[in-house]
């Protein structure tokens, strides 16, 4: 059976992309950095019938973000699908552009574009070998379209951005694909008043069909 690695994996989003690669017959590795509730969550995985396992490391580590990729794929003999979207915008203060130190978007570039590039680093050798493979990436869409009160996160976001983009060009016609998710709505609850909100159950289905029916697709935005 394939596999996906879902680093970031919470009980919304990263919960809805398992259920949808699983229903179609994949393994699911979750990785974040609480063990017992990712735990909970490949439990409720395997009450529906779908193969997980939790696999704790923190992306702000990448020794240990790295061996949680690797013990993934020993565990299920690979990955086939890597999806990366954790979140530390809770751990950041937001500034604007004026007010922005380089300090401000540390913290982001290390959770964000670092922590991507330790992650692909982990399981895309063995995509080259095999000729297939996906890698996806998930920003805000500040990270196309930047709003002045989240300037450091969305600089960290767009630096992500650049790199995938960068990324699906040297990978053009190696079998492996890398593409960009930004998404442009709240996720379960409104995080702003009068923003756009989706269910997860709503957004994780453009993640397959990535994989599957829109390879030659490098980004996708989601809004409604």
């Amino acid at each position: 059976m394939p596999t996906i690695a879902i680093v970031g994996a919470g009980p919304q989003l990263g919960l809805a992309i398992a259920r949808t690669y699983g229903t179609h017959g994949y393994n699911v590795a979750l990785i974040a950095r609480n063990r017992a509730k990712l735990e909970d969550l490949a439990g409720e995985l395997a009450a529906e019938g779908i193969a997980a396992a939790a696999f704790p490391a923190d992306v702000l580590d990448r020794t240990a973000l790295t061996q949680a990729l690797k013990d993934a794929a020993a565990h299920f003999g690979g990955v086939d699908v890597l999806e990366y979207s954790p979140v530390g915008g809770l751990q950041t203060v937001m500034t604007t552009p004026a007010a922005t130190e380089p300090a401000d978007v540390q913290h982001e570039m290390d959770f964000q574009l670092y922590g991507a590039i330790a992650a692909t680093r982990a399981v895309l050798p063995a995509m080259q070998e095999a000729g297939a493979g996906t890698l996806l990436f998930t920003t805000g869409a500040g990270s196309v379209d930047p709003v002045p009160q989240i300037a450091n996160v969305n600089a960290a976001a767009a630096a992500l951005r650049n790199w995938v983009i960068n990324l699906r060009k040297e990978l053009d016609g190696t079998g492996v694909q890398a593409a960009h998710v930004a998404i442009n709505v709240s996720i379960g609850t409104p995080a702003v008043p009068g923003f756009p909100t989706a269910q997860p159950e709503e957004i994780s289905p453009a993640y397959w069909d990535l994989h599957t029916t829109k390879r030659d697709q490098a980004e996708l935005v989601f809004s409604l």
